[in-house]
């Protein structure tokens, strides 16, 4: 077997370095570093070189070891190039071929190390990966560098979009005391008690005090200087189902002493919000928001139950709801007939201070432009949720149902003077808004099938704007 024992140069450290850097020599029989060729036998085509390559002696090693050398002519000397040797007789190769040997491989990397810088520190760049041009763009779009500041961030958004009240957040690091000074709306007195056995919400309006005088946007309030302020409760998501207070006359110190129950559970109780709006009613007019105060139940003691004095703060609303409508329709294609059924209101918009109101509403059939046919229920006394369930029957032939119209109108029943006006919709081929377009159209579409839909009403003025078919109705 062929070796090529590499002997240390000099004595000492150096010797140790170099025999650490340049003897890794291993046979590849038996796996074993050996250096006396004792370990196995082998021809001299099987010799291979298993370990890695020699580790490079740095510049400095090289030098130290050049300055061992005696005289010059070490520097001088041609390349020998390495090539394995036989062994000799004695199983063991001489000091003279071995010293050849090594100093060979120490020229060559020798030969190697000159063609380096000589400066062992290494400078790394950063890669940039794109093609070369004379002009180099950014990779990264420039609206992504752009840094914003906290005004042009949050001068995008538009508040009334997220809130109920532009006010919201001012009040919220308020105490009463400071809205009360601030807005000056006045207070209201109210308590809470949530009932376990029964599973209902109690809401007590107690009284109010400091309340504004009116105020008049068309000038036709007789009265400026009391109200006539009423309650009405809501638990916030649904303001549907809500509840009214009667009205006080003329003052601005109103004692109300009502209670209001609601049917919800204890768990969804504390997820609502509680909203009380004060309203001057007025007759002559629309009724205006005096304020209102909001109470989130889940940070309230229901089962305790507690009172609180809370300051109205503005509110965003500055005209109350009109009410809302419960209709169904039915086609019959073959008689020719179309029947309306109305079932009920709530919430209507109170017309008469000490009574509440005596609603009644009117149907009214249009053809094109055209008034044909008017019916009407009887009238509630004293009430803002009627329940009617009077039937009303129109003979269209069915050629004539596209060209048809209906117009329902709330009115509060007074026996002194003309009917007082509380609201109105319009359904069919004039419709007053995209509730009632898809109210007709689900009629349509399913003939001989009564279809029902709540309906908000609206204002004469704004059903007259959009509907040529109030126009041509009292």
């Amino acid at each position: 077997m062929a070796y090529i024992q590499l002997e240390p140069l000099n004595e000492g450290f150096l010797s140790r370095l170099s025999d650490l850097l340049l003897c890794r020599w291993t046979c590849r029989h038996c796996c074993q570093k050996c250096y006396e060729s004792s370990c196995c036998q082998s021809s001299e085509d099987e010799v291979e070189i298993l370990g890695p390559f020699p580790a490079q002696t740095p510049p400095w090693l090289m030098a130290s070891r050049s300055s061992d050398k005696d005289g010059d002519s070490v520097h001088t000397a041609s390349e020998v190039p390495l090539t394995p040797r036989t062994n000799s007789p004695d199983g063991r190769r001489s000091s003279s071929d071995t010293s050849k040997s090594t100093y060979s491989l120490t020229r060559r990397i020798s030969s190697l190390e000159s063609r380096r810088p000589s400066s062992p520190l290494i400078d790394i760049k950063p890669i940039e990966f794109g093609v070369l041009s004379a002009k180099k763009e950014p990779i990264q779009p420039s609206v992504l560098r752009r840094t914003y500041t906290p005004d042009d961030y949050f001068r995008k958004f538009e508040p009334h979009l997220y809130s109920l009240d532009s006010s919201s957040d001012d009040v919220d690091c308020l105490t009463d005391e400071e809205i009360l000074s601030k807005y000056q709306l006045g207070m209201l007195h109210f308590s809470t008690q949530y009932d376990l056995l029964h599973n209902h919400l109690t809401v007590r309006v107690i009284e109010a005090r400091d309340l504004p005088p009116p105020i008049s946007h068309d000038g036709s309030r007789q009265d400026m200087a009391h109200s006539n302020p009423y309650v009405k409760i809501c638990l916030l998501p649904d303001q549907k189902n809500s509840k009214q207070t009667g009205v006080k006359r003329k003052t601005q110190k109103p004692v109300f002493e009502e209670r209001y129950t609601f049917e919800i559970p204890f768990l969804e109780a504390q997820r609502r919000t509680l909203l009380l709006t004060v309203v001057d009613f007025d007759k002559f007019s629309r009724h205006c928001v005096i304020g209102k105060v909001s109470v989130p139940l889940c940070e309230v003691d229901l089962v305790k139950g507690g009172h609180w004095w809370k300051a109205l703060i503005p509110s965003s609303q500055n005209e109350v709801e009109l009410g809302e409508l419960l209709l169904s329709l039915n086609y019959l294609p073959s008689a020719g007939r179309l029947n309306v059924d109305v079932i009920r209101a709530k919430q209507l918009l109170q017309t008469d201070v000490s009574q509440g109101s005596d609603p009644f509403v009117k149907i009214q059939l249009v053809h094109g432009l055209k008034l044909v046919k008017t019916k009407k229920t009887s009238f509630l006394r004293g009430t803002i949720d009627p329940f009617y369930n009077e039937s009303f029957s129109f003979k269209v032939p069915q050629e004539e149902l596209e060209n048809a119209s209906l117009v329902f109108t709330v009115f509060g029943h007074n026996m002194k003077s003309s009917n007082d006006f509380i609201g109105r919709i319009v359904i069919g081929q004039y419709s007053s808004g995209p509730s009632e377009s898809n109210h007709w159209r689900r009629m349509l579409n399913t003939h001989r099938t009564a279809v029902e839909q709540w309906h908000s009403l609206r204002s004469r003025a704004e059903c007259d704007r959009v509907s040529p078919a109030s126009l041509e109705v009292t």
